[in-house]
């Protein structure tokens, strides 16, 4: 029972239909995107979303939302420090 109540205080929430659009809440940052990948800084940690075509279609930092739609391969969660480690940042990738 206490593990439960140590959980983050804002819920998170991710719901996919089909591989082909999903709308996520718990959202803090999004730390980049383009057409194969979206990382997510989210209540949870990061969250990486890879696939083909991938298109942010609303987001919504002020409530935590974002919907999402393309193809969906993976989701991948992993600790925040994570990116910065991996050399995965946008600014690692331009000047990398």
């Amino acid at each position: 029972m206490e593990d439960r109540m140590q959980v983050s205080k804002a819920a998170h929430r991710l719901n996919i239909l089909q591989r082909r659009e999903g709308s996520i809440n718990g959202v803090k940052d999004v730390k980049s995107f383009d057409e194969k990948e979206i990382v997510l800084l989210t209540e949870q940690g990061l969250l990486t979303i890879k696939g083909d075509g991938l298109h942010v279609d609303r987001l919504t930092i002020e409530k935590g939302e974002i919907e999402i739609s393309g193809r969906i391969d993976s989701l991948v969660y992993s600790e925040e420090g994570s990116l910065a480690k991996s050399g995965g940042s946008v600014l690692a990738r331009l000047f990398g």
